[in-house]
C-alpha cells in the first residue's frame, strides 16, 4: 500500500506529533484530530497539517475519506466510542497504533531505544543531543520537546542512527527492534495494563530480548536483566551513579554553581570533567546511560563532554521557569512516586535550607488508587503540598478515588486542597522560596501564572 495521506487520532500527543512531523518531512499529507489545541498542534498546523478539534466525521477533510492510500494512526488515549475511530473502522481503513507506526519507520535503522518507568525522556533526548552534535549524527523521535531544538522530532539523511523513547504503556515498546536498548527503571506503573509489578518487569525483559544480534543493552545497576534475557551476541552493560561495580559509572561528583560535575568511567576509559547543563542529581544517572549508547554509536569523548555542557533538557523536565537568589519556580512532568521523590530530593540538595512548596495534579484514577501511599510518602519531602483534582485522561472516575486520598496520607499538616483557578493565589498566600509544579495532566497550563505570582510577590 502506497501511503499518500496519514490521519492521526490524537495528533497533539508528544509521540504522535513526532510521527506526524516525520510524515510531513517525507511529503505525506497529514491531518488529524485532538481534543484541544496546544503548542504542538499549532506547530503542526504551521508545518502544513490539517487539525480538527471536534470528534465528528464531518470534520474529516474530503481527500481523507478515500481509504485508498490513507493510513490512520491512533493512540489508546482516544476512547473506543469516538465517532472518528468508529468511522475509520467501519470503512475498513488501514489502522495502526502509534507504536506500530514507529516500529515500521525505524525497523531498518540503527535504533537506540530508551525505556523505563522514569528517566527515559531526558536520557533519550541527551543521547540524541550528543549524537546530533557529533560527527555520527542521528534522527530522533522524542517523548518531550527538546529545549535545545524546540522540537520533538528531527531527521538526518546522512546518518543511519535514530534515537527514540520506548514507551512501556500498553506494551508499545514491544513493536521496536533496537540495535541498542536502555532500561532506566522498572518501578510499578500502568498496573491497569500489567496487573502486578512482576508483570511490569516481564514486559521490560521482553523489550530487552528484542535487541538485535550484535547489539547493546544498557541497564541501570540492580535491575534484573542479564545475558540470559537477551539474544545471543547481545552485550549487556550496567550503569550507575553510585555502584562502583557498574560498567559505566560516575566518580568525583561535585556541585559547582548549582550544576553537577563528575567523571564517567566506561569500559574503554574515563571521560573527565563532565559538566551537566541540566540540574538534578538524578540526571547524573540519566547522563551516564546516554553517554553509554552515544559512545557505542560513535561519539568521541570530546563530543560527549561538550554536548553534556550545552544540554538544556526538555520542556517540563526540571525546567526552571523563574529564578532569583530568593525564589525559584520549577516545572516538572513527574507523575509517579519515584519520579517525585527523585526530583524533590535533588531540589533539596541544590537549594539547601530553602522552603519547598509543591503543587501536584495526580494523573489517572487507576494510578492514584494503586499508588496513593507512595505519592503521599514522596510528597512529604516538601514543606507544603497543594493538590488539585485528578486529571482523568482516558479514564472515567472511580468511586472513592480522588486527590484527597493522597492528602490524607501526607505526613504532618502539610497538605492542602485547592483548584486550578485558585492555585497561584493559594501558593503565594504563604511564604514561598522554591515552588515546584508537578504532574502529567494539564497543570502545565498553570505554570506561567504561578511563576508570575511568585515573581510579583512582595
Amino acid at each position: 500500500m502506497e501511503i499518500r495521506r496519514a490521519y492521526f487520532l490524537g495528533i497533539g500527543g508528544i509521540g504522535m506529533s513526532a510521527i506526524a512531523r516525520y510524515c510531513l518531512q517525507k511529503g505525506i499529507a497529514v491531518a488529524g484530530y485532538d481534543r484541544t489545541a496546544s503548542a504542538l498542534t499549532r506547530a503542526l498546523e504551521a508545518e502544513g497539517a490539517q487539525v480538527s478539534y471536534e470528534d465528528r466525521e464531518a470534520t474529516i477533510p474530503t481527500e481523507y475519506k478515500d481509504e485508498a492510500g490513507t493510513v490512520v494512526v491512533w493512540t489508546p488515549a482516544i476512547p473506543s466510542d469516538s465517532e472518528l475511530i468508529q468511522y475509520f473502522r467501519s470503512k475498513g481503513y488501514r489502522m495502526m497504533k502509534r507504536a506500530e507506526a514507529l516500529g515500521i519507520l525505524t525497523r531498518d535503522s540503527r535504533l537506540v531505544a530508551v525505556s523505563g518507568t522514569h528517566g527515559k525522556t531526558t536520557t533519550s533526548t541527551l543521547a540524541a543531543h550528543i549524537l546530533r552534535t557529533s560527527e555520527t549524527g542521528c534522527g530522533a523521535f522524542l517523548g518531550g520537546v527538546s529545549m535545545n531544538y524546540e522540537t520533538n522530532y528531527w531527521g538526518d539523511a546522512t546518518s543511519d542512527v535514530i534515537v527514540t523513547e520506548a514507551d512501556e504503556y500498553d506494551r508499545s515498546f514491544h513493536q521496536l527492534t533496537p540495535s541498542a536498548s536502555v532500561i532506566t527503571s522498572m518501578d510499578p506503573d500502568h498496573l491497569d495494563i500489567y496487573g502486578t509489578h512482576a508483570g511490569v518487569i516481564e514486559a521490560f525483559l521482553k523489550f530487552a530480548s528484542l535487541t538485535k544480534e550484535g547489539g547493546l543493552v544498557v541497564v541501570r545497576s540492580g535491575l534484573p536483566v542479564g545475558t540470559a534475557d537477551v539474544e545471543k551476541g547481545v552485550t549487556v552493560r550496567t550503569y550507575s551513579m553510585t555502584d562502583s561495580a557498574a560498567d559505566y559509572r560516575a566518580e568525583n561528583i561535585r556541585v559547582e554553581d548549582r550544576r553537577y560535575c563528575y567523571d564517567v568511567v566506561t569500559p574503554s576509559g574515563v571521560i573527565k570533567d563532565i559538566r551537566l547543563g541540566l540540574p538534578g542529581r538524578h540526571n547524573i544517572d540519566n547522563s551516564i546511560a546516554a553517554i553509554a549508547v552515544a559512545q557505542w554509536a560513535g561519539a568521541s569523548d570530546d563530543e560527549i563532554r561538550e554536548a553534556c555542557r550545552t544540554f538544556r533538557g526538555n520542556q517540563r523536565r526540571f525546567e526552571v521557569k523563574y529564578e532569583t537568589e530568593r525564589r525559584i519556580v520549577v516545572d516538572d512532568y513527574a507523575h509517579h512516586p519515584k519520579e517525585i521523590e527523585t526530583t524533590l530530593r535533588s531540589i533539596r540538595e541544590l537549594y539547601p535550607g530553602m522552603r519547598l512548596t509543591v503543587a501536584f495534579q495526580p494523573h489517572l484514577y487507576t494510578r492514584t488508587r494503586d499508588l496513593a501511599e507512595g505519592f503521599a510518602t514522596s510528597l512529604s519531602i516538601a514543606d507544603r503540598v497543594w493538590l488539585i483534582p485528578i486529571y482523568p485522561a482516558r479514564e472515567l472516575p472511580i468511586e472513592g478515588v480522588s486527590s484527597e486520598m493522597i492528602a490524607r496520607q501526607i505526613a504532618g499538616d502539610k497538605a492542602r486542597m485547592t483548584t486550578k483557578e485558585r492555585l497561584a493565589s493559594d501558593i503565594v498566600s504563604e511564604d514561598v522560596e522554591v515552588v515546584v509544579v508537578m504532574g502529567a495532566g494539564d497543570i502545565d497550563r498553570l505554570v506561567d501564572g504561578v511563576a508570575a505570582a511568585v515573581r510579583d510577590k512582595k
